[in-house]
């Protein structure tokens, strides 16, 4: 169980941190690795704002191992090969104990050598593709199991959508993510023609012909649904070329992996009431300790800030690495990694997070509408999904599992019962 004081409890002391007492000196420091600038910031933004807060409520409550938590924020600028970079920074100069940070994948992947060279720990808080499994990783985003494949399915069972438009940013998680689809669109009875598979820059802004391609696709009359992987900004221009274009979530409904509160805040929502969205987490989700976190949340930012799911993968995360410092009585990197295993903490809505040997977490997969005020209205919800690293749907991936626990391995072939590999430097 948690070792934290209840947010109500934290409000009511007036995050006290700046007065507290700590018995140690010198800090516990957390990196906070997130584009403040660039493609990037309208998402990532938040998450430093999160781990901020987040810090702020833990120092209120004592600090860790009787030490004060100290934020040590780099802007890698949206610019993929910086990554690497300020993530060396941190653990070389700054010498920070943890770090919470990446959004895109090929930003996590840019970080990931220099991780597992310096023996560093991350917590990644958003979607993934899969595809991969490091024991410096803590990968508290949904993997494909936990999103793509249940939108999917919902997309096939509950809109009878006989024609899919896959639209992603051209980088590794939407490639990554669509090969999936694609195969279990196949395994499905969809056929290769009825799939259009689209990937388009980052930042992009002129979406009026891969609209009118989209359109066209249900020319026969057949249901068409769009699974969007299209990350950052160019996201406002592609919901704003469908306005335009009038579609509507009735005519061709749009399922996005990336867009979720933060990102509808800058768009008038008018004409997306109903496109879908799917995610672990929903600012609407009712919950007591959802209804505390949002309005902790806003009381330090301010009413018009919103929450998303990759913020709750960071309070998911940063409260079990605190209880398994905790656990551990140490901040050794070694020490903790062993102590995050089986860690479970309250998610926000409604159940109990529990990190597997997998370095994923089990977590609930919601699908929620857009409503005209910028929310989600959540219509469906599972139990808690044990997030898989490496999907059953490529055949290079089916026969491999990830047990950090007990195997020692990433890459487990349960064909020839060997470890691949037991890191990568992706």
């Amino acid at each position: 169980m948690a070792k934290i004081l209840p947010l109500a409890s934290l409000l009511t002391a007036g995050l006290l941190s700046s007065t507290a007492a700590f018995a140690c000196d010198d800090p516990i420091k957390v990196g906070v690795l997130h584009s403040l600038s660039g493609t990037m910031a309208i998402s990532e933004t938040t998450l430093k704002d999160t781990m901020e807060l987040l810090i702020e409520n833990q120092n209120a409550a004592g600090g860790l191992l009787g030490c004060e938590i100290e934020a040590v924020v780099v802007d890698p600028a949206s610019d993929w090969p910086l990554f690497a970079e300020k993530a060396r920074e941190l653990l070389t100069v700054s010498e920070v104990d943890v770090i919470f940070g990446s959004w895109t994948s090929v930003s996590r992947k840019s970080a990931l050598p220099v991780l597992e060279e310096l023996n560093g720990l991350m917590f990644y808080p958003v979607q993934y593709e899969g595809e991969e499994s490091s024991r410096n990783v803590f990968y508290t985003g949904a993997a494909p199991n936990q999103q793509a494949i249940p939108a999917t399915d919902y997309f096939l069972e509950e809109l009878g959508v006989e024609k899919f438009a896959l639209l992603g940013t051209d980088y590794v998680y939407p490639r990554t993510t669509n090969n999936i689809l694609e195969a279990y669109l196949m395994d499905n009875g969809i056929a290769a023609e009825d799939i259009f598979v689209n990937y388009t820059p980052f930042g992009h802004s002129d979406w009026a012909t891969i609209v009118a391609d989209v359109v066209a696709l249900g020319a026969d009359g057949k249901q068409v649904g769009v699974i969007s992987t299209i990350n950052g900004d160019a996201n406002i221009g592609f919901y704003k070329e469908l306005a335009a274009a009038g579609v509507s979530a009735d005519d061709i409904p749009v399922v996005a992996f990336s867009v979720g509160e933060e990102e509808l805040s800058g768009l008038d929502t008018t004409n997306l009431v109903g496109h879908l969205a799917a995610w672990n987490y929903f600012q609407s989700a009712e919950s007591e300790l959802n209804d505390e976190w949002v309005a902790a949340w806003k009381a330090k930012m301010g009413e018009d800030r919103v929450t998303n799911d990759p913020m709750e993968a960071h309070y998911i995360g940063f409260n079990m690495w605190v209880n398994a410092v905790t656990d551990a009585g140490t901040t050794d990197v070694d020490a903790v990694r062993e102590a995050m295993y089986g860690q479970e903490f309250p998610n926000l809505t409604g159940g109990t997070a529990v990190m597997l040997p997998n370095h994923h977490l089990a977590k609930p997969v919601l699908i929620g509408e857009i409503t005209a005020d910028g929310q989600f209205d959540i219509i469906s919800q599972t139990e808690e999904v044990p997030g898989d690293a490496w999907t059953d749907y490529l055949p290079e991936s089916a026969v491999l599992v990830s047990d950090w626990q007990e195997l020692g391995c990433g890459m487990y072939n349960t064909e020839t019962e060997t470890c691949v590999q037991l890191t990568s430097n992706y």
